[in-house]
């Protein structure tokens, strides 16, 4: 019976953690500036709490078009910024 209930605990544990990895959450900000020569959009943006992060102004990577096309200098947006390989990257925007 202990056995059970330790591996109920650990399948509690494991969906737990999976659903907050995937439970993104949005932080607002307002793009200053897109370089589209390189990929980069400037965000004046609230705390990222994912990356530990006080409000500020900083450059991020936006590699996927789909995001690119969503942004515009001057617009208010709510984003998702993430390290994709080492670099601070919007990985989702709406």
């Amino acid at each position: 019976m202990k056995n059970l209930v330790k591996i109920a605990l650990a399948a509690a544990l494991t969906i737990s953690a999976a659903a907050g990895a995937y439970a993104q959450e949005f932080t607002k900000g307002v793009v200053t500036k897109i370089d589209a020569k390189t990929n980069k959009v400037t965000i004046k943006h609230e705390q990222l709490k994912n990356l530990d992060m006080p409000a500020m102004t900083m450059v991020f990577r936006a590699d996927d078009p789909a995001i690119r096309a969503k942004l515009k200098e001057g617009a208010s947006i709510e984003f998702v910024a993430e390290r994709v390989d080492g670099k601070l990257t919007v990985t989702q925007v709406k």
